[in-house]
């Protein structure tokens, strides 16, 4: 998270680094733990492993390996995995951190609320995916120090674990870990983990969709370092985080619709950042979202302390913020302001329903490109903004800067106490052929989302057009 609320004002300050850290994020005494990257150990409720022979090395690719029927651990699985093949997991509590590097390999729960990864604060990643085409989908992942879910070009474990990018280290060198190509999360739900629950760094190619994340002591969907992403996050619930979805240099074919955001400190942040390569951030399009109440004060604690913010644009550049609902967030409903060595740039805020927040719609930076018009707002800071900086119109000097309401932001928890989620929806066919993630993200079409009626529906978007894929 990188917008920090200081005296009425958001400003910058060095965040954390992105990438795993092999210790506990501070101020989150129960993580005192040592962190142990262990073997994989067998899960508490999986069963013994069958006494028929499990898959070779040499097995047919497309073959489902099941877990513990055929391997006693998702790992064992996961290491004998061949391009198209699916690592299907029956129900049961798995205490291991799983990495993924073979391409187009599937790892699939039967059962998204009762198959679970648990890092039992002591692990640092659930899932770490590096292969190519990978996908990891109805499966529960949590308790994990840094990340339930991470897809990342950087193989080097090392720097996975001590971090890659950051306030500690030079930008990652996207040249050494180009990203990797292709992924999807689906029906995932990742529950309090130290740092990120679905994670793409230096990922490009992919989807995270239908999934839930709550209690993350950063962000629960985090999409960072990507030119072009060709990413689409979709149909996503993310509550009770100390940040919903955050965006940092991440540009170029990254999609946001559909999702509902809620009860976080923060909603969204859209940033640019020298911790890390690839800035400015810039040409994403956020449409079609539910971004409401994110005052949550039974949430982790945010570390640069946002509080309050719908839709918070940091140096980013060419948004389209579109046909959101931005409602009840009482520091600001749509903040866009400069951070240091990056001025906002040509902003569209268009056509959004922004309405019972402290300030509706705020803009502090300098930059005269940046504009608003048809989001129905109360409050305007400066006053008159939509007028001042409309769309289309023809300006006559700078536009005063304005501020946010001041807002205090309230002690947090520790992100391992915020309730476990309900149950949540699984696949209809757990046992259907694994769909590795090739040629994503398809077609993606925003005007197809629609403005959101009200803040308790889940964001559809209208039927596609025949022949148009979704």
């Amino acid at each position: 998270m990188q917008l920090r609320f200081l005296s009425g004002l958001l400003a910058t300050r060095a965040r954390r680094a992105p990438m795993p850290r092999a210790r506990a994020p501070r101020r989150r005494p129960v993580l005192l733990v040592p962190l142990v990257l262990l073997v994989p150990l067998v899960p508490a409720a999986a069963g013994c492993a069958a006494e028929a022979k499990p898959p070779g090395d040499r097995h047919p690719p497309g073959t489902v390996l099941r877990v513990p029927a055929d391997f006693p651990t998702v790992q064992r699985a996961v290491n004998v995995a061949r391009p198209g093949d699916t690592v299907l997991i029956r129900p049961g509590v798995y205490h291991e951190s799983v990495r993924v590097a073979a391409e187009r390999v599937v790892v699939r729960g039967t059962d998204r609320n009762k198959v679970v990864l648990d890092g039992r604060l002591r692990l640092a990643n659930g899932i770490t995916v590096t292969g190519a085409g990978s996908v990891v989908e109805n499966v529960t992942v949590r308790g994990y120090l840094a990340n339930g879910v991470l897809f990342t070009g950087v193989t080097d474990e090392r720097l996975q674990r001590r971090g890659a990018g950051g306030s500690a280290y030079d930008p990652l060198d996207t040249a050494r870990f180009p990203p990797v190509r292709g992924f999807r999360a689906s029906s995932v739900t990742a529950y309090n983990n130290g740092l990120y629950g679905i994670y793409a760094f230096d990922a490009r190619g992919g989807i995270i969709e239908d999934s839930y994340a709550s209690g993350q002591a950063d962000s629960g969907i985090y999409v960072g370092q990507c030119k072009p992403c060709d990413t689409l996050v979709r149909g996503n619930t993310v509550e009770r985080n100390a940040v919903g979805v955050e965006i940092t240099n991440a540009s170029e074919g990254l999609s946001v619709l559909g999702n509902r955001i809620t009860g976080n400190r923060v909603g969204v942040t859209v940033n640019s950042n020298d911790l890390e390569a690839l800035a400015p951030q810039h040409e994403a399009v956020i449409a079609g979202n539910v971004i409401a109440g994110n005052n949550a004060a039974d949430t982790p604690e945010q570390a640069d302390g946002g509080f309050g913010i719908g839709i918070g644009i940091g140096g980013g550049t060419k948004n389209q913020v579109v046909r959101n609902l931005v409602q009840g967030n009482h520091a600001a409903g749509i903040l866009v302001t400069d951070v240091p060595g990056h001025p906002a740039r040509g902003n569209r805020i268009s056509g959004n329903r922004v309405t019972t927040n402290g300030a509706d719609l705020v803009l502090s930076a300098a930059d005269p490109g940046n504009c608003f018009t048809g989001n129905a707002p109360g409050t305007q800071r400066p006053g008159g903004l939509e007028d001042l900086a409309g769309c289309g119109t023809t300006r006559h000097g700078t536009v005063p800067a304005g501020s946010p309401e001041p807002v205090q932001p309230p002690p947090g928890i520790p992100f391992n106490t915020v309730p476990a989620p309900p149950a949540q929806p699984s696949l209809r066919d757990p046992a259907a052929p694994g769909r590795p993630a090739v040629g994503l993200p398809g077609t993606v079409d925003p005007d197809r989302y629609p403005l959101p009626a009200d803040t308790t529906a889940m964001p559809r978007p209208r039927p596609a057009p025949a022949g148009l894929s979704r």
